[in-house]
């Protein structure tokens, strides 16, 4: 499994099998000016709420690629305006197998309003199953008690955090979210694109360190490469 950065909480995550997209926000995002947005592929686009921030590339790529795009029913509802063909609605809680693995919608503690103002429904995060693999794919979240739900119903191998804060959780909260859903290895988001969510990653990793929890804070345009 090749985990891929494009900046801000734009994840790719490839196997032999399916190639996945979470939170598209490329073409607006100085710092990933690197990317080339028309080569970037996807089977699937995942996306946790409507800010632009998460959005802004989605339409232009689901076109361009013929992916399915799955979110909640009213961000799917939105982009079926745009000219999207090809979605899947959920909702919070829901469960669905898809050809690559198992999905949930699980909750996460923000908001969310599509770009012209329209309602977004309710924010949300992803567990999914794939390749071997289970991970949480948190979006845009405040730290919140019942993640240890999580922990408790799924053996987590990795998680996608956010830790740059004012509009989410920090890079403490987070390692206390690693508590709660019972892992030690996180991707950190969500962090330095705007001036409110500049941080110190530096101080992060060693606060992560310190915890026993493996940060990576890859650059943008990099890679991990999974190990099972």
């Amino acid at each position: 499994m090749k985990i891929t950065y494009f900046g801000h909480s734009c994840f790719g995550i490839e196997t032999s099998h399916v190639r996945l997209l979470f939170d598209p926000f490329i073409t607006p995002n100085q710092l990933a000016a690197n990317i080339k947005v028309d080569e970037i592929v996807a089977d699937y686009i995942f996306i946790t709420h409507g800010h632009e921030d998460h959005i802004a590339d989605a339409v232009h790529i689901a076109k361009r690629t013929g992916a399915t795009v799955v979110a909640n029913y009213e961000i799917i509802q939105w982009l079926s305006k745009q000219g999207v063909e090809k979605t899947h609605p959920m909702n919070t809680g829901g469960k669905w197998t898809f050809d690559f693995g198992m999905v949930q919608m699980v909750p996460a503690f923000h908001s969310s309003s599509l770009p012209d103002g329209t309602y977004g429904g309710n924010p949300i995060g992803y567990v999914m199953q794939l390749a071997g693999y289970t991970f949480y794919f948190a979006g845009d979240t405040a730290l919140y008690s019942d993640m240890r739900l999580i922990g408790e119903q799924y053996n987590l191998d990795f998680a996608f955090l956010p830790i740059g804060s004012n509009f989410t959780m920090d890079i403490h909260d987070a390692l206390r979210a690693t508590q709660l859903i019972d892992t030690n290895k996180i991707f950190g988001m969500h962090y330095d694109t705007f001036p409110y969510i500049k941080i110190d990653k530096e101080g992060a990793v060693s606060l992560a360190e310190k915890e026993g929890i493996k940060l990576h804070l890859l650059p943008v345009g990099g890679f991990h490469q999974m190990q099972q």
